[in-house]
């Protein structure tokens, strides 16, 4: 009778446990392995009874119970999505009780384990795969961890450090955190790293993490990240609800960011030097994972129907940061750019309510700080900050609604908001005449407006008024006038272009380099000087169409690059070693120096993003031999779809040249099983690689 009473429990009262039980505090010691890519835990929970029961349950994906404490009055049994807690004589309402186990885990997801770092990703319901916890976001529990790293490694997680000690091999760090929060914010991640520590006006301490062999690249990475702090814990009027705050860079991220709790976890792509931050800088996302330990984390939605409060609240607060450090023209730049790609989904009939728990990001996201700006214009800021403040403050360390929000805008504000309810939380179009109206406000965006009416105009009605736009031009206002000359007759515009690259502004230069596939002679000089710009998507786009146009002198711009790797994924690097190796007469000396690089890099010892770049090279130079193959194999394998994808589709189309297979075949045998199972799974012929 105990299993079928398991089976009705989970079938009807799954959704009713946090009636029945309250979890208060987990406390563990996790000792993760990297070699076996899996985790062991020493493991104690509390919790209190809250209705009549005799079972509850934890979530724990294919977690095996190793050892329990000897507990004669209840039992503790996995199942391949629980672990349940089972008291014989029926738990009492009232009284806290404490389960301790021990647990082994292997993890599909959640826990990643990657060349030489261990991290977690947990969003949604995947902590349980390596940490048996609640998945409901509306249970909330006080994580005390501890981990165990090999002594060398750092370990970064939730919380407070308040004790190391070295036993055997291994530093066991624990981590104290006073407030609950739900589980699938609990994270770490163990490798190699240095910091560089902060403190916010506040008094809180602020760690940024970074690779010791990347210190030069920590300041214009984390720059700006106290005046962030600052900004938005005046801005949204609750002190910062943690202890402290950690971000650390992670390789093969699956995301930009994530917010766990005070201890944000992003992408190394992110990590930028100073030229890179003038392209593609981490302020953004830096000031949109903070947010999140507001929105999100001290309350936390209800359900996917709220989940705008979490994405919507992180990107509008972001944007109000950037506001106050790029200025007023940056923050609507931005605006516009979010509202032509609402305005052009919703013009096609894919507009989505906010209110839809399967509503893509770009609603989540993009509409709902466009909501929260319009609120915000129809209600004032005086009433709109009130108003947050009273619904962070009354729901902290609790779960929210969208109701719970919108009931403090109404107690702060006289204002009929009924029509803004119906148009931005209900509606699925997109309000692109009130996103017109509110735009307007910016001088800036009024001027932009203007200069694209100009679109249709003939160059020689509207040369003049271009040329007074590239005179000391705005960046967004003079990459419009760039945009504008691309099909008008060189004769007409050469003095346009020619005042764009004169005016030193390094995002018109940067317009001029991506959009010039033809370059005059006569502009060659003015042209060849984009390549010692302060901006890698601008050196990368120069070089391609200089090569293209003057074939005879890639030598020269080679020469010119040869030092620059680029952002993190080295994209300039592995440019000048493909047009190097694709010049006839250029480098000859050391050509398979050259080929040996850009093979290594599709080896799994780098990130995604620079393997993914090295294998379109290596695919479109014909350079495939056992290395690359076998490293093309094993990204298929790879953790983060979008690149597994990616190397799947490669693999097929590779794996229709008989050459291609023959070389697949003499390094079947050298390969890892899940690599040799995937190559099965598509049809590989085992028999004729064991010939």
């Amino acid at each position: 009778m105990k299993y079928l009473f398991l089976f009705l429990f989970t079938a009807i009262g799954y959704a009713q446990q946090t009636d029945v039980v309250d979890f208060l505090n987990i406390r563990c010691v996790v000792v993760p392995d990297a070699e076996s890519k899996s985790v062991k835990g020493f493991y104690s929970i509390d919790f209190k009874i809250l209705k009549a029961t005799d079972s509850v349950y934890l979530d724990g994906i294919n977690i095996q119970i190793s050892k329990v404490e000897d507990q004669p009055s209840y039992k503790i049994e996995a199942t391949a999505d629980k672990i349940w807690i089972t008291n014989q004589k029926g738990f009492e309402v009232g009284l806290e009780y404490t389960a301790v186990f021990e647990y082994e885990a292997t993890p599909k997801k959640a826990l990643y384990f990657t060349e030489d770092q261990i991290w977690t990703q947990g969003q949604g319901k995947n902590t349980s795969h390596w940490l048996p916890s609640i998945d409901d976001m509306n249970d909330k529990i006080e994580f005390d961890l501890s981990y165990a790293a090999p002594l060398g490694q750092t370990i970064i997680a939730n919380g407070k450090v308040i004790d190391k000690h070295l036993p055997a091999d291994h530093e066991v760090s624990s981590f104290d955190m006073q407030k609950p929060m739900s589980s699938y914010l609990v994270a770490f991640v163990m490798g190699e790293f240095d910091k560089k520590e902060l403190k916010s006006t506040g008094g809180i301490p602020i760690e940024l993490y970074y690779r010791p062999n990347d210190s030069a690249k920590a300041e214009p990475t984390y720059r700006y990240t106290k005046d962030i702090f600052d900004f938005l814990e005046a801005k949204i009027g609750v002190p910062y609800p943690w202890q402290n705050y950690k971000q650390v860079p992670v390789r093969d991220f699956l995301y930009a960011g994530m917010e766990n709790t005070g201890c944000t976890i992003f992408s190394e792509a992110f990590l930028v030097d100073e030229v890179a931050f003038n392209d593609k800088n981490y302020v953004n996302v830096n000031a949109h994972e903070l947010a999140h330990q507001w929105f999100g984390n001290l309350v936390t939605e209800t359900e996917g129907i709220h989940h705008w409060l979490h994405e919507g609240f992180a990107t509008y607060y972001a944007l109000q940061a950037e506001r106050a450090i790029f200025g007023e023209d940056y923050y609507y730049w931005k605006m516009y750019q979010s509202a032509e790609k609402l305005m052009d989904i919703s013009n096609q009939g894919k507009g989505q309510s906010m209110l839809n728990p399967k509503a893509s990001s770009l609603t989540f996201y993009e509409k709902g700080a466009w909501a929260l700006h319009i609120l915000n214009e129809t209600i004032g800021d005086e009433a709109f900050d009130t108003a947050i403040k009273n619904y962070l403050t009354k729901h902290s360390f609790g779960n929210v609604t969208t109701a719970d929000f919108v009931n403090e805008i109404k107690r702060a504000s006289t204002i009929d908001i009924s029509s803004w309810e119906k148009d931005w939380l209900q509606q699925t179009a997109f309000q692109s005449n009130a996103v017109y109206v509110s735009m307007l406000k910016s001088p800036f965006i009024t001027e932009l407006f203007d200069i694209m009416k100009l679109r249709e105009m003939p160059i020689s009605e509207k040369k003049n008024i271009l040329n007074r736009v590239l005179t000391f031009p705005n960046d967004f206002l003079g990459q419009e006038a760039i945009l504008q000359l691309q099909y008008e007759p060189w004769d007409e515009v050469e003095m346009l272009y020619k005042k764009g690259m004169l005016s030193n502004n390094l995002y018109v230069r940067q317009a001029i380099a991506q959009q010039m596939d033809k370059i005059p002679d006569s502009f060659k000089a003015d042209y060849e000087s984009l390549l010692d710009d302060d901006s890698y998507m601008t050196k990368e786009a120069a070089l391609m169409h200089l090569v293209a146009n003057f074939p005879s002198e890639t030598s020269k711009y080679l020469d010119k690059i040869n030092k620059s790797e680029g952002f993190q994924d080295k994209n300039i690097r592995q440019q000048f070693l493909a047009y190097s190796l694709a010049t006839r007469n250029y480098g000859t000396a050391n050509k398979e120096l050259l080929v040996q690089e850009l093979s290594d890099y599709t080896s799994n010892k780098y990130s995604f993003e620079i393997r993914e770049i090295a294998f379109g090279y290596i695919n479109q130079l014909a350079l495939w031999d056992a290395q690359t193959a076998h490293h093309l194999v094993n990204a298929c394998t790879h953790h983060f779809w979008r690149f597994r994808n990616g190397a799947r589709e490669l693999l097929d189309a590779q794996m229709n040249d008989s050459s291609f297979r023959k070389i697949i075949n003499s390094v079947y045998s050298t390969m890892s099983q899940s690599e040799k199972e995937y190559l099965v799974r598509i049809g590989f012929n085992i028999s004729e690689a064991k010939k």
